[in-house]
């Protein structure tokens, strides 16, 4: 390992992904799939499966600390795992599916304790990534290696569009958690409507069949009026009759969150944006069957609306294949 390379060893359910995710990210110079922290020696693929091995499906990732830090490594990590998932990622299931972070270097443990320290504020569940320095680490089967180089339409629980937007990022650039964050009360009330900050802010509803979006047939995107997050795909949106913004997902689930409302008397699912914490609306269950079933019921009041034209100029360019592939 030369002067300017670090290591960091990441478990984030199957190696495939992870492994791939990874290796297109500028500042990684390699990648090596194997079995970290277990309690055997050389396990075989079959043995860490089947045989309580306790290893962990793990990613070696070698860097350029000049290109790329583990802070953003990390910040990276998170956006393609579900951190307070025990013992499983995706469609996967098993401890060696467990979330992990096994270092080499001492002085990564602040780093990694920190950044886990921030990740956990944005959830009321415990962050459930191991955090270890690394006692073993045996190399996967040839097979493994490169897998989704090799096998281009192998299973991956992290999506296409993940993986190219890894592709693209530029390490000068802020990525996502950086350039989209949540404002003061000071600059809401600077930048918002009376309508826009009632409804982000303090709950409200705006009046159904009177709002900016109710109607809207455009093809685009629709991002959080308060920060700017992207939320959801035109692709997504249907007309519900309900008189509000209605759409079958969010772009990301993790881009939303759910919380139980007792309010008027009724209980209902609300949804609020992850970065922001702002009042969105609520998801129900009456939605397109065939689309999953449920209604996110948005209020037009608490998003922004970016025609396709105007995506890339706004930053958005790495949803409009999204939009092109469906619409």
């Amino acid at each position: 390992m030369s002067i300017n390379s670090n290591e960091i060893y990441l478990a984030g359910g199957c190696f495939w992904g992870i492994e791939k995710y990874f290796s297109v990210i500028k500042g990684v110079l390699s990648t090596l799939v194997g079995y970290a922290n277990g309690n055997t020696e050389n396990p075989t693929y079959q043995q860490v499966c089947h045989e309580n091995t306790g290893h962990a499906e793990t990613v070696k990732i070698t860097y350029d600390k000049e290109v790329t830090t583990l802070e953003f490594l990390l910040d990276m990590f998170y956006d393609v795992i579900n951190p307070v998932s025990v013992n499983r990622q995706g469609n996967d299931i098993g401890s060696q599916y467990r979330t992990g972070i096994y270092y080499t270097d001492k002085s990564d443990l602040d780093i990694i304790k920190k950044s886990i320290h921030k990740l956990q504020e944005k959830f009321d569940k415990p962050v459930a990534i191991e955090i270890m320095p690394l006692l073993n680490f045996y190399p996967a089967e040839e097979y493994h290696q490169k897998y989704l180089d090799k096998n281009p339409n192998g299973y991956c629980h992290i999506s296409p569009v993940k993986i190219q937007q890894a592709a693209n990022i530029k390490q000068t650039e802020k990525d996502e958690k950086r350039r989209f964050y949540k404002k003061s009360d000071d600059e809401l009330k600077k930048t918002l409507t009376r309508l826009q900050y009632d409804v982000t802010q303090k709950n409200a509803t705006e009046p159904p069949f009177q709002n900016e979006y109710f109607d809207n047939t455009k093809s685009g995107i629709y991002v959080d009026i308060t920060s700017g997050e992207p939320l959801f795909l035109s692709t997504d949106k249907f007309d519900s009759g309900c008189g509000w913004p209605s759409f079958t997902k969010p772009i990301d689930t993790k881009k939303v969150k759910n919380k139980t409302d007792f309010t008027h008397g009724m209980k209902r699912i609300e949804v609020r944006a992850f970065i922001s914490d702002s009042h969105l609306g609520h998801v129900f269950t009456d939605g397109p069957v065939s689309k999953g079933g449920l209604r996110y019921c948005i209020n037009s009041a608490s998003i922004r609306f970016i025609p396709k034209e105007d995506m890339e100029k706004e930053g958005y360019e790495d949803f409009i294949s999204l939009i092109s592939e469906k619409e």
